[in-house]
């Protein structure tokens, strides 16, 4: 991904850190033998971070995609087909 957006690009980086994290959690839980629905909402809130984060870097390349619909100026060579398949394959 091209850091083209510097705030999109801490959005997503914090969202996937954040996601690090609760995974960690999730695998500190079953580790230790914690609660079944524990687990379960850590590792929903896992999926949701990456999720958002997924979500996010689309959004990005779509509006790369508006500003410059003709690709002249992007530094990727994503199509709007391209785009639209990643986003169903998050949906």
């Amino acid at each position: 991904m091209a850091p083209a957006d510097p705030t999109a690009q801490r959005r997503i980086l914090n969202r996937l850190r954040r996601a690090r994290g609760q995974l960690d959690a999730v695998i500190a839980a079953v580790e230790g033998g914690g609660k079944c629905r524990d687990v379960v909402t850590q590792l929903a809130a896992v999926s949701s971070a990456l999720d958002r984060a997924g979500f996010t870097i689309i959004a990005t390349a779509m509006k790369d995609c508006l500003a410059d619909p003709d690709g002249s100026e992007r530094t990727d060579d994503i199509t709007t087909e391209e785009l639209e398949k990643l986003f169903l394959a998050l949906a």
